[in-house]
């Protein structure tokens, strides 16, 4: 059923077709911010998060700062590489592009498993003369036709995200050394710190902080404000952190007051924060 408005005939959209379209867009998007929704459905922003909440409390959707995502169960799920790859592409393409620009002729680089860091393989691919290491079966794959060397922790094979963890990869990490750790994260909170769903796969991304002179969380904005189920490390142990121009201003503040340096990615991904151009800071005393 709609409504018709009788001064000007315009259709009116009633609360639960809105609520159904929202819902929609979020399946086909995979994020929904407010100001673009109230735009969309001709409403106020605080209409549309009274929608949200009820959506989120009704378990629909999974509501973030500034919008929604699609409903999780939980913060200690663990969803697969191919259900990622459908969410945020384009920023995660954009963050990659800005990642690769930070990486120089014979360095040494550490690729931790996820899609931000499978989207930044995939440009560094037409570098030359660097080492990859990483615990990504997927990633050594994507790098196996290039002229980069590659080496893979070898370890015990995470199937939903194609990662090596446990005490083979632990040891063979502690054995080498890098010049940057491009580190993707299931959750950032900027008071707890850096998560991760497996409690393997958090030990696998400590030892590489431990031997990376240079840490960059790189995530898009959906991951802030959210925890999983296992800690890596505090903000502090990171030195920079590249996202995207959604991340949470409050967020984003809190962070550069403790002088992580921060690159947020535009919607055109060679428009980026004068960041960019500074160069990598010395390693962190932990």
């Amino acid at each position: 059923m709609l409504l018709v408005s009788q001064c000007s005939g315009e259709r009116i959209m009633l609360i639960e077709e809105r609520r159904r379209a929202i819902l929609e867009r979020l399946q086909i998007e995979g994020r929904v911010l407010v100001p673009e929704l109230a735009k969309r459905f001709h409403t106020s922003q605080v209409t549309i998060r009274k929608d949200l909440e009820l959506l989120h409390s009704t378990g629909k959707i999974h509501r973030t700062h500034g919008g929604a995502l699609p409903a999780r169960e939980g913060a200690l799920e663990d969803p697969t590489l191919l259900e990622k790859e459908k969410l945020h592409r384009a920023e995660k393409i954009q963050i990659a592009t800005a990642a690769a620009r930070m990486v120089e002729e014979g360095q040494v680089v550490i690729l931790d498993s996820g899609t931000t860091t499978t989207a930044i393989a995939r440009v560094l691919r037409h570098h030359k003369n660097l080492t990859i290491i990483t615990n990504a079966v997927n990633i050594a794959a994507e790098l196996a036709s290039s002229s980069l060397d590659v080496i893979l922790t070898g370890g015990t094979l995470r199937k939903n995200s194609f990662s090596l963890v446990g005490p083979i990869a632990e040891e063979t990490l502690r054995r080498l050394n890098a010049d940057i750790l491009f580190l993707g994260v299931d959750g950032f909170d900027v008071n707890c710190g850096l998560s991760t769903p497996n409690l393997l796969e958090a030990k696998v991304n400590r030892a590489m902080m431990d031997i990376a002179r240079i840490v960059v969380a790189v995530c898009d904005s959906s991951k802030f404000g959210r925890r999983s189920l296992s800690l890596i490390a505090p903000p502090l142990a990171v030195h920079r952190v590249i996202t995207d121009r959604s991340a949470p201003k409050s967020d984003i503040a809190q962070l550069r007051k403790t002088g992580i340096e921060i690159i947020q990615v535009h919607g055109d991904e060679r428009r980026l924060l004068p960041e960019t151009l500074k160069r990598l800071p010395r390693k962190r005393a932990n």
